[in-house]
């Protein structure tokens, strides 16, 4: 399969994502902010991080800023966590003022505070009640969302002794998905290990929808290496994308040209920043600047006097000093607003 070929658009249902790289719904960092960075550097849909159907039935307004839609989001879906169908339902429909181009359903989160409620990664253990909640969000978005998509993202099953993404996929599609994405690992991996690629493979060779793969994507060629070997229609950057956004420009220019170019230091911390001003905006500058730390360690691996950088990054509490130790390090800031 010719690399040009392998960047394609892909349908769930009536939706038709333009491009084929994805940006996972990651805790703690798949935030507006960073989603709108994402897409700028040319991620083609996004997700926002999970989001519980209980908090959400019981106070929407505690969760409000995890549901907006980034101003040059196009495209987005909102994810949703909990092991109850109607609690599903109920928060599916709460979602109808966001107007999400998708619902995904979370049955991979590997955290212990999600899986011991019976949701994320421990649907694996119970693919019916997977089927249930599915047929739940399809009822909602039928009933409130004008019928969008409803997509799942899940692990390959609980452990090495219970893989069972074949038949937890078979039910979902039965319930109604229109999309699967895979991360071939247990939860009892979390993120150990090596994700093992020939069960998205198999999996895309089985299902009617499109599937798409997730799991150890870090570089361009991972994901041109994953559309290639596996057939799957699209690939989800997830870990590979905290402070690297420009992997989306990268993998697309190398699936269309068959080269990239990756940013200089300046450019990734320049990103970095822009992105610590859009933070600021949702959530105020003071728990911005906290919560940019992490982000920081990771725009700044890799670079020449990364550490040194690093280490007063990571104490900075306001924009203004932010903005001073990234301009005595030789970043150019004037541009950014």
């Amino acid at each position: 399969m010719e690399s040009h070929t392998l960047y394609r658009p892909v349908a769930a249902g009536s939706l038709i994502i333009p491009g084929n790289l994805f940006l996972a719904p990651t805790a703690g960092y798949s935030d507006r902010a960073f989603r709108s960075v994402c897409v700028d550097l040319g991620a083609d849909f996004t997700c926002t991080e999970l989001v519980s159907s209980e908090a959400l039935v019981r106070d929407s307004a505690k969760t409000e800023v995890l549901l907006r839609r980034a101003d040059n989001e196009k495209q987005y879906a909102i994810q949703l966590f909990g092991a109850d169908p109607e609690h599903m339902y109920r928060a599916a429909a709460l979602l109808a003022p966001h107007h999400p181009e998708a619902v995904d359903i979370n049955a991979g989160c590997p955290v212990t505070k999600v899986v011991k409620t019976g949701a994320g990664a421990a649907l694996t253990r119970n693919p019916d009640n997977l089927g249930r909640i599915i047929e739940a969000v399809v009822r909602a978005s039928r009933d409130y969302l004008g019928n969008v998509p409803v997509t799942v993202k899940m692990r390959s099953g609980w452990d090495a002794d219970s893989i069972n993404y074949r038949e937890s996929s078979r039910i979902a599609v039965e319930a109604g998905v229109s999309l699967v994405a895979l991360h071939p690992r247990t939860r009892a991996q979390i993120y150990s290990g090596v994700s093992n690629w020939d069960h998205i493979g198999d999996l895309a060779s089985r299902l009617t929808v499109p599937v798409i793969g997730s799991g150890d994507l870090f570089t361009p060629e991972d994901g041109e290496r994953m559309l290639r070997e596996t057939r799957c229609a699209g690939v989800m950057f997830a870990r590979g994308a905290m402070g690297n956004p420009f992997i989306f420009s990268a993998a697309r220019s190398l699936l269309r040209t068959g080269t990239y170019r990756m940013p200089d230091p300046a450019e990734r911390l320049k990103t970095g920043f822009r992105q610590l001003l859009l933070s600021a905006e949702d959530i105020g500058e003071r728990t911005a600047c906290r919560e940019m730390r992490k982000q920081f360690c990771a725009y700044t691996k890799g670079i020449p006097g990364g550490a040194g950088l690093r280490n007063s990054l990571v104490r900075a509490e306001t924009i203004g000093e932010y903005r001073r130790i990234l301009l005595d390090a030789g970043i150019p800031l004037r541009s950014i607003k």
